[in-house]
């Protein structure tokens, strides 16, 4: 499906919905929850918004909702409140009589946006002219199923902030080096933590179609694809200076799709699984500043009253592809399901579902 169709489409929320009242998208939805009860599977990303949540059968970060999906065999309508990649996701693993929805195909990912199969297929080209068979690639799940496709192709596999570590620790075994798509870091903080240095990393631009780095080639053992978060990359040294002057005491804690410098200064860094974890287990009273998502982050305000947490950027936004999912196309979804007629289907083709199986299927084979 083209960029068009998916406007096209993802502009033809019937105005019905729009003038519906919050109670009554909320009542129409539980309502159909339990009519199609283990028929329909809906798994909602952590960061999504308090309003969908609240239906969720399964919270999760992009690793547990995949494996989550797969598992869920009796369910014949998998909505995933998430974005795109992730309904690619969860298409790629169910079975074949499985539908997957997306409740509004505008909710997308700028980092997986930012590496398609034309640019990669060119840098590979390039890549294996000038090192020879010595790289090995690895895609962060938020990519898309083209780009997992190619990494399964090419002896890869598909790594989240959860099991990086693992997934480039094993990369590095299987050959000299590795190409980490699309999120440059996510695959220079990992790295950095299995004691490679800074000077072993290269940086390719798909735009410049180059690489960047200054030292002799043979010499790089990681090369980031020039792709980043655009909500992780708002998180500065000057929002941890200033949570550290206005809050004494404070444990700054943030994503590892966070920058170099950032990630180095907070205290403790980790996927969205860790960040619940860590504040979950955290003594009473205790003070954090948090650099993730905004509405984890709110939600682990409401939910953790006993502790003083704050986000480590206050004029943050929420995820804005993210927070496209709302009650109203939800509850279109929904009931496009009761009445036959489905609508906002993600289906990948079978050859790159095939390849982005295979991808996916090494990481969980090694993150279970």
């Amino acid at each position: 499906m083209g960029v068009l169709d998916i406007l096209k489409q993802s502009n033809g929320l019937p105005a019905k919905y729009k003038n519906l009242t919050e109670l009554e998208m909320v009542a129409r939805i539980q309502t159909i929850k339990e009519k199609l009860g283990e028929e329909l599977y809906l798994p909602g990303h952590h960061y999504q918004k308090d309003e969908v949540i609240q239906f969720a059968d399964d919270t999760g970060d992009s690793l547990k909702l995949a494996q989550l999906s797969a598992e869920n065999a009796q369910a014949k309508y998998i909505v995933f409140c998430g974005v795109h990649f992730m309904a690619e996701t969860a298409d790629i693993l169910s079975s074949e009589e499985q539908i997957v929805v997306l409740p509004d195909m505008r909710a997308g990912c700028s980092m997986a946006d930012m590496a398609d199969i034309y640019q990669t297929e060119k840098a590979w080209k390039i890549l294996q002219d000038a090192f020879g068979d010595t790289i090995l690639p690895l895609t962060y799940v938020n990519s898309t199923a083209s780009i997992k496709s190619f990494v399964g192709k090419n002896g890869g596999a598909t790594v989240t902030s959860s099991n990086a570590k693992a997934m480039v620790d094993w990369a590095l075994e299987q050959k000299e080096r590795i190409l980490f798509l699309p999120d440059q870091h996510l695959g220079r903080n990992t790295a950095h933590n299995l004691g490679i240095p800074l000077e072993q990393m290269a940086v390719w631009d798909p735009i410049a179609n180059e690489l960047e780095y200054d030292g002799p080639w043979e010499d790089v053992r990681i090369i980031l694809w020039k792709g980043h978060c655009s909500v992780h990359e708002k998180f500065t040294l000057e929002n941890i200076a200033q949570v550290r002057e206005e809050m004494p005491g404070v444990k700054v804690l943030v994503h590892p799709e966070c920058t170099f410098e950032v990630v180095q200064a907070s205290d403790e860094n980790g996927s969205t699984k860790k960040i619940i974890d860590t504040i979950e287990s955290a003594p009473a009273g205790s003070s954090w500043a948090i650099g993730t998502e905004m509405n984890l982050v709110n939600r682990l305000i409401q939910t953790h009253p006993d502790k003083n947490i704050v986000s480590l950027n206050p004029n943050m936004c929420p995820c804005l592809t993210m927070n496209r999912i709302d009650l109203p196309h939800l509850l279109w979804a929904l009931e496009s399901i009761v009445e036959g007629n489905v609508i906002n289907q993600i289906k990948v083709d079978a050859e790159t579902a095939h390849f982005a199986k295979v991808a996916l299927e090494r990481m969980l084979e090694k993150s279970i």
